[in-house]
């Protein structure tokens, strides 16, 4: 492998602070637990130039590709949001084919009885009155509501309504509560290009989610929501335009409810949640990786909030510890395993985390690169995490990859540590290149704060990478 030379301007963006994200694959901490969610494509989500789909394979995506790694490995403009869920091992995903009607309590298997979140992708048909009681039915049993919209204008279909008169119309005329049920309503208005800023919060679950910190969006031809806190007092404004006030009614982009047992998110473009990728003929724009926004994040992260507790039984049971400490409960720790979420919830020497094709990631687009310059060099790349009280130790799982230049079957020049709590787990080198990704299990002690540190030492002269990607910390008894 020739020596490497950096990409300035990744460097550049992630320095900045701004996530580069392509398919995010952290799983969260209800990685044990199945959250099933319904895409709507039954109100010409495809209309125009739009592709508001996970996949072509409907109502199972998995038809396409049971076993998917990137967001080319579905068809659709939505395809990274589906992917990066299917790939946490917690997510069932259908849509809701064209010719379908939104039901709740039939006997269908895309009844919305089934699901724990209902993703509606800017709607260009008005619903009926049946399916509208069924949407708000279904938020009120417990069901998570995500609806995106677009601007006013936006009539995809041309069928006389975009996507902001049929939210208001669900809002407005739904049989259930006609008088501002969630506390907002959809403006009308079309907002040309902005980058809204989300508000800050270390608390909110959709703000600092487990698939990272949303710092903003974009708006690329957009619509705004007007909050009602008398209405519904649990109203909030997440993100906003910079010419309104957080604190005030107007000017939100993207905004959360609750109603009855249930929660409601809605975004104010679908420009946020297209890939860039789906059928040929449509034009599209990756805003899921504009590095204006934390898009990616704020996707997964509020999908997350919708549903809630999930609907099954966890697959790992919480264990007793040896010690008599109380109970362990073994759901993986780590934030964006992947690094599909750019820097977040890493600490890393800048350019570390990338999307660099020279060298190729585990899974997904992005990995976690040390070294490799030829020269002297050290890189780390490090996250803190706290073991739960009554679990004797965790297992820190990754996939490594080392590539070098080096002809030495007996020296190692270049090094490669795993530290956590203080103490080396092991170290790699040189002499360990591989011509793929090796799977490597590492034992920790004890429960308590934990850091798990990568340093990357190279010598003076000849490159040798250090490749990291999908990395776990797993608590055990």
């Amino acid at each position: 492998m020739p020596v490497r030379y950096r990409a300035l301007l990744a460097a550049a963006t992630l320095a900045s602070g701004v996530a580069l994200v392509a398919v995010t694959t952290t799983p969260p901490a209800s990685a044990a637990v199945v959250h099933r969610v319904l895409f709507d494509n039954s109100k010409a989500e495809t209309a125009g130039n739009a592709d508001w789909i996970i996949s072509t394979s409907q109502p199972d995506p998995l038809g396409q590709n049971a076993n998917p790694t990137s967001e080319t490995s579905w068809t659709g403009a939505l395809s990274a949001w589906g992917v990066a869920l299917q790939r946490t091992g917690s997510y069932s995903l259908k849509t809701l084919p064209t010719g379908n009607t939104i039901t709740y309590g039939g006997s269908g298997a895309l009844d919305l009885a089934n699901f724990d979140v209902f993703v509606m992708p800017e709607p260009n048909v008005l619903l009926s009155t049946a399916e509208k009681t069924a949407i708000m039915k279904f938020i009120q049993a417990g069901g998570g509501f995500f609806l995106i919209v677009d601007h006013a204008g936006s009539d995809r279909n041309n069928d006389g309504y975009d996507s902001v008169e049929v939210a208001n119309d669900l809002l407005t005329n739904n049989g259930v509560d006609n008088t501002s049920p969630f506390g907002f309503s959809v403006d009308t208005n079309d907002i040309s290009s902005e980058n809204p800023v989300a508000i800050s919060s270390s608390t909110n679950p959709v703000i600092n989610g487990p698939y990272g910190t949303v710092t903003g969006s974009i708006i690329r031809d957009g619509s705004t929501q007007t909050l009602n806190k008398t209405a519904n007092s649990s109203v909030a404004g997440l993100v906003w335009r910079t010419s309104s006030s957080q604190t005030g009614t107007t000017g939100a982009f993207f905004t959360t409810s609750t109603f009855g047992s249930g929660r409601v998110a809605v975004w104010g473009d679908s420009s946020p949640i297209d890939d860039g990728t789906g059928q040929s003929g449509n034009t599209l724009y990756d805003g899921w990786n504009d590095t204006a926004g934390t898009n990616a994040a704020l996707a997964l992260n509020a999908t997350e909030w919708l549903a809630g507790t999930g609907t099954s039984t966890p697959t790992t049971s919480p264990t007793t510890s040896p010690t008599g400490g109380g109970s362990c409960a073994t759901t993986q720790l780590l934030g964006n395993t992947g690094f599909e979420s750019g820097a977040t919830t890493w600490t890393a020497t800048s350019g570390v985390i990338t999307n660099s094709s020279s060298q190729a990631a585990h899974a997904g687009s992005y990995k976690a690169w040390l070294d490799g310059y030829g020269s002297a060099h050290t890189d780390t790349l490090s996250q803190t995490v706290t073991v739960p009280a009554g679990c004797g130790g965790a297992t820190l799982s990754f996939w490594l990859h080392i590539d070098t230049d080096e002809t030495t079957t007996t020296t190692a020049y270049d090094n490669l540590t795993v530290t956590a709590k203080g103490s080396t787990l092991a170290t790699y080198s040189n002499l360990n290149a591989a011509s793929g990704y090796v799977q490597k299990s590492l034992s920790i002690s004890g429960s308590g704060s934990t850091t798990v540190t990568f340093t990357g030492v190279e010598g003076s002269q000849i490159q040798t990478s250090f490749v990291v990607d999908d990395v776990t910390l797993t608590p055990t008894a």
